[in-house]
């Protein structure tokens, strides 16, 4: 059955951007789950696709891959944004206004070569900077929960703060900058004379 959604920005239904990133990693779980999502929703959703380097999937629109410009004009128009555990797209979603829907990459799937992004994205999770789903299930839930009340993954402007989109990239930036210190004290730790 599919649930009554809200017709935000003038009617239209909810519009969901996905983005898997240009990582050469196939990213096929996050592909099977938006797909398996729309399909419940498909009349009150539209859902636009950047898969990368995953299989094709079965939706209406899918692209491999975006330019910047259509990507930014994508997300300036979504209702929610999607995205890979890729600090660039998540700063781009945190830009245009949006609390990013971050799924990160997990290397047990062959998705990417370590785990830095699921430690990148549980952190930005931690510090209320992004919603993470590591499962199906936390995915689903996301989605209907914004697709119902989009407001929840909205960015509130600050108007103490002049440029609230500086602020979202040094935040990102200083998370990135810990995340690679702490790496560095590992391997300096672990190294033996």
């Amino acid at each position: 059955m599919t649930p009554d959604l809200p017709r935000p920005r003038g009617g239209r239904p909810p519009y969901v951007l996905a983005v898997v990133g240009t990582d050469v990693h196939r990213f096929d779980r996050l592909v099977d789950w938006l797909e398996r999502w729309h399909a419940g929703r498909a009349a009150g959703v539209r859902l636009v696709l950047q898969y990368g380097h995953s299989r094709t999937p079965r939706l209406p629109e899918a692209a491999p891959f975006l330019g910047h410009e259509e990507l930014q004009r994508a997300m300036a128009e979504a209702t929610l944004v999607v995205s890979h555990g890729g600090p660039a797209t998540i700063t781009e979603a945190r830009r245009n206004g949006h609390l990013p829907i971050v799924v990160p990459r997990d290397p047990g799937h062959d998705e990417h070569v370590d785990n830095h992004q699921q430690l990148f994205s549980r952190r930005l999770g931690a510090a209320g900077m992004v919603r993470v789903c590591e499962s199906e299930a936390e995915l689903v839930a996301a989605l209907d929960e914004g697709t119902a009340d989009p407001s929840r993954f909205v960015l509130a402007a600050d108007p103490d703060r002049p440029d609230p989109r500086a602020e979202a990239v040094a935040r990102v930036g200083r998370v990135i900058d810990d995340l690679v210190a702490a790496r560095a004290r590992q391997r300096v730790g672990g190294w033996r004379r």
